[in-house]
Parts: structure tokens; sequence; C-alpha cells
């Protein structure tokens, strides 16, 4: 065998080798290649979105549980002030009922010492006229006696 023509035929096998790879195997692998390269570009856009996204969320959730404290600290505020409204307006209830209280209470304690320097008036009217009896059964001196019933009179 000739070198020349082995060689030749070896140089033409691989062009049509080469253009055989070229024309049915290279496409679909390199279809295969670029295929795999969008779906790894893909993922990681989504990836980057899925961060920028979860970083989206994060703040907002943030933003979220902030109002909601600053809600519930105004909340807790209003509840404070009304109870301390609360209070104050018992107190003052309580400050009004024990005025009225003790107000009701003097007028009592006043009706009772009248009722009971009247009913002292009346008894002492009786003694001075049962002592008025007694005077008169023993002896009548109406100068004494006058005197006595004046200085009574004057001690009523």
């Amino acid at each position: 065998m000739n070198l020349n023509a082995t060689l030749f035929a070896q140089f033409v096998v691989f062009f049509i080798l080469a253009a055989f790879t070229m024309k049915f195997v290279w496409p679909p692998l390199m279809k295969a290649l670029d295929e795999r390269r969008m779906k790894i570009t893909d993922g990681l856009a989504a990836a980057d979105r899925g961060k920028a996204e979860m970083a989206a969320a994060e703040k907002r959730a943030q933003a979220e549980l902030s109002v909601a404290r600053d809600e519930g600290q105004k909340r807790i505020n209003d509840a404070e002030k009304r109870a301390l409204g609360i209070i104050e307006e018992a107190k003052k209830t309580a400050s009004d009922e024990a005025a009225r209280i003790i107000a009701t209470a003097r007028a009592d304690a006043e009706q009772q010492v009248t009722r009971a320097r009247e009913e002292l008036r009346g008894q002492v009217a009786s003694l001075a006229i049962s002592g008025a009896e007694q005077i008169l059964k023993r002896e009548i001196d109406s100068a004494a006696h006058a005197d006595l019933l004046n200085q009574l009179k004057t001690e009523l």
C-alpha cells in the first residue's frame, strides 16, 4: 500500500467524519449546551429575583411590624389615658359622694341637736313646774319665787 494513498484516504475519511460530526452531531450537542447554559442563566436570574423579592418582603414585613408596634404602643397609651381618666372620675365621684354624705350627716346632727334642745327645754319646763309646785306647797314667798322663776327663765 501506498503511504500517500493511505494518507489521502485517511484525510478524506477525516473530512467526511468532520463534516458528518458538524452536520449531525455538533448541532444537537451545541443545542443541549445552549439549553443547559440558558437553564443555568435562568436559574441564576430566578435566584437573584428570589433574593430581591425576599429582601423586599423582609422590608415590608419589618415596615408592617413597625407599624403594628407603633399601633400597639398607641393603643396602650390610649388605654392608660382612659384608665387615668376613669380613676380621676372615680376619685371625683367618691369625693362628691363623701361631701354629700358629710353634709347629710351634719344636717342630721343639727336636727338631732335641735330635737335634743327642744326635749331638754320641755324637760326643764316640766321640772320648773314641778319645782314650782313643790315650792308652792311648802311656802308662799312671791319675791323669792319670782327670783327663782326668772333665774330658770334665763337658763332656758
